[in-house]
């Protein structure tokens, strides 16, 4: 049977529902992103604090319980994502044509949710992976990973990903749901930057200072 155009508006509550959903697992995943920084940058502060975070969340099985849920939110968000996801390459084609038509900010912002979607989805799950079959986390484990084989150039590139991704999600969830207006897109734009901006920059310091704890380390245990 041939697709009508009128096709992707046949069950609007339905799509309307999954827009929803896509939204809050959209949402509970930047949540998820400004925590995990929160606990990985805490090594900034001291190694211990982060140990004594990351005991915290082990002693109340929020890592146990929360790893597989932020997992399933992770898969859920990606496949109701990709209902709008061009995946061959007459449509990439098309959405790349329109994008240099229209040249529209926010059309272009879509476009790099979109390959930003598809580098986490590998980087992001293998990350999640690792970190849970090698629990409990702390910082000198952290430290060892970073450091070791290609992880450091593996997370200098999902870094920057991620931060798009979760940036670029966060401000067009406000355009989509109204808190974002006419009026007020400049600031949010702003903001969007920002944002961006510190969080690659905390990344970046906290992802070198896990190679530098784990020099050390070893430096010592060469001793």
């Amino acid at each position: 049977m041939a697709v009508t155009a009128s096709a992707p508006f046949a069950h609007p509550q339905r799509d309307a529902c999954l827009d929803w959903l896509q939204m809050i697992t959209g949402a509970c995943l930047v949540l998820f992103m400004w925590c995990h920084m929160v606990l990985v940058s805490s090594v900034l502060v001291s190694p211990a604090l982060m140990d004594a975070i990351a005991w915290f969340f082990e002693a109340t099985y929020l890592v146990q319980a929360g790893g597989p849920v932020i997992f399933a939110c992770f898969i859920v968000h990606f496949i109701l994502a990709a209902r709008k996801i061009p995946f061959t390459s007459r449509d990439q084609a098309m959405a790349w044509t329109h994008a240099r038509m229209l040249r529209h900010r926010d059309t272009w912002l879509w476009m790099v949710q979109v390959v930003t979607a598809m580098i986490i989805l590998v980087m992001g799950a293998t990350h999640m992976w690792v970190v849970l079959n090698d629990l409990p986390i702390t910082a000198e484990r952290s430290a060892a990973r970073v450091a070791s084989g290609g992880w450091l150039w593996f997370y200098f590139i999902l870094l920057p990903m991620a931060e798009l991704h979760v940036g670029v999600g966060a401000y067009r969830i406000g355009v989509k749901w109204g808190f974002v207006t006419r009026q007020n897109r400049p600031a949010a734009k702003r903001i969007e930057v920002c944002m961006f901006g510190v969080f690659m920059i905390i990344g970046v310091v906290t992802l070198l200072a896990f190679n530098h704890m784990a020099s050390a380390v070893s430096a010592v245990q060469g001793v």
